[in-house]
């Protein structure tokens, strides 16, 4: 079979390498309807050390099962299913308090041992906590469109979700969401779902801000640092947001977050932070009494009461997707993507 890997910053290659074989009697093995490149697959893009082995690529994948274990009995060969970008038993405490990426049992993709999903086919571990079957549906006539949404449910837009819901975005608040990437615009389409009464997205790209309009935002700001967040005072009268979603993970954005929020508001992460270390002091977040929330989405949690959404079409996230490439064309993909040619891109087969 065709997978990606990396071996440093810039240089992904998609190689031959043996199918993935049951090792577990908990595992099943999927065949590749959709899978795409993520924007946080662009951060080894840019920074990783090059090496002789190839770090396996791809953590969002809608799929076929084509084989299960022995202890698997939730989904068999022929179920169209969604692959959560991580996996999880679903039984454990943390799973079972909504917190399934800190699962005892589960893990990540992308290492030797379970591999990475912008492939033909991938074994899952813990199949019966890790794979979502799509009732009611073949792959092979549903709509485009229908799919490409369905598979934002394996990580893209629930991950603005998780913002959304880590926020506490209700009725009558002011959102601010930094970032026009397709997280970003997946958390202006969550947060209209949750009903925020203003969304001011961040973002300088017209054609992803006009996207972000679309899914409900109600002010764009394309100014940054200071001035950005001058900008947003002044649009809300010098108090600031309720709620600041931030979906970038860089230090900058970080620091927009924490001047822009509004005493007693809650910032929500779910850029994957490049950084360890960052401001909580009296400046930034002691004294404003604001919250800092957020973290590596739990998928797991919301994609059960997502694919009906989808389904009916109450909900579209698949927008986001603005390119389509073969497997073997990934590598143009991820350079796209990185030149901001493409907003996010998704690959067949």
């Amino acid at each position: 079979m065709l997978a990606t890997f990396m071996y440093g910053a810039g240089d992904v290659r998609v190689e031959t390498v043996p199918d993935p074989t049951i090792k577990n009697p908990t595992d099943a093995i999927v065949r590749t309807v959709r899978s795409c490149i993520c924007g946080s697959d662009l951060h080894p893009y840019h920074s990783m050390d090059a090496s002789s082995e190839g770090s396996p690529m791809g953590h969002e994948l809608i799929a076929v099962v084509e084989e299960v274990g022995a202890d698997v009995t939730t989904v068999k060969p022929g179920d169209f299913v969604i692959v959560p970008f991580a996996f999880q038993d679903n039984t454990c405490v943390f799973c079972r308090e909504g917190f399934q990426t800190s699962c005892i049992h589960g893990g990540w993709y992308g290492s030797a041992e379970t591999g990475g999903l912008q492939a033909d086919l991938a074994r899952i571990p813990l199949a019966d906590g890790s794979l979502v079957k799509v009732p009611d549906l073949d792959p092979v006539t549903a709509d485009d469109g229908v799919l490409a949404s369905l598979l934002t449910l394996s990580d893209v837009y629930l991950t603005g979700y998780h913002a959304a819901h880590m926020g506490q975005v209700q009725p009558g608040k002011t959102v601010t969401v930094i970032g026009d990437g397709a997280v970003g615009l997946s958390a202006v389409l969550a947060a209209k779902q949750l009903g925020a009464e203003r969304i001011i997205l961040m973002g300088r790209h017209t054609a992803r801000t006009d996207l972000g309009v679309e899914f409900g935002a109600t002010d764009v700001v394309a100014e940054r640092g200071d001035e950005g967040i001058a900008k947003v005072m002044d649009l809300t009268g010098g108090e600031g947001s309720h709620i600041v979603l931030e979906a970038v993970g860089h230090m900058p954005a970080y620091e927009q977050a924490y001047g822009l929020v509004r005493p007693g508001g809650i910032i929500s992460r779910v850029g994957v932070p490049q950084y360890e270390d960052a401001p909580v002091g009296f400046g930034s977040l002691f004294g404003k009494n604001a919250r800092l929330a957020g973290g590596p989405a739990p998928i797991r949690a919301y994609i059960e009461a997502a694919i009906p959404q989808v389904l009916s079409g109450q909900i579209n996230p698949g927008r986001v997707f603005d390119r389509t490439i073969s497997l073997t064309e990934v590598p143009a993909g991820y350079q796209a993507m990185d030149d901001r040619t493409a907003l996010k891109v998704m690959v067949t087969p």
